[in-house]
């Protein structure tokens, strides 16, 4: 089993945490590493105030199909090109938009990274 780490932009749709300067693209970092948590993946926002969450990788999963999640965090889809997570904290709101090729990609690898290695 393998670390799986995909680099790539997001959109920002929306944040209620003023110190958020960056609201165009911002470059994020999916992280999945097996031995950590094997049903979670890490989401690391970059820029001026970097943030990171955890979510379920079967949460990211169905939310690129209908919209899925409560609480702290959602995902749905939005058309057929894009997915939006929703992720709230005690500092506010903050929306993006991810492309949902690139969220199904990095979601095939987490499950090929996965699986046992045959000896």
């Amino acid at each position: 089993m393998s670390v799986v780490e995909q680099y790539a932009r997001v959109h920002i749709v929306t944040d209620a945490d003023p110190r958020l300067e960056d609201r165009g693209a911002v470059p994020v970092v999916l992280r999945y590493d097996p031995e950590t948590d094997p049903l979670c993946v890490r989401v690391r926002l970059s820029g001026s105030v970097p943030r990171e969450w955890t979510v379920a990788r079967d949460l990211l999963e169905q939310g690129l199909r209908a919209p899925a999640g409560s609480g702290e965090i959602r995902v749905w889809p939005c058309g057929r090109v894009q997915a939006v997570v929703e992720f709230h904290t005690r500092q506010g709101v903050t929306v993006v938009e991810f492309e949902t090729k690139t969220l199904a990609r990095f979601l095939r690898s987490t499950y090929a990274a996965a699986e046992p290695v045959p000896h």
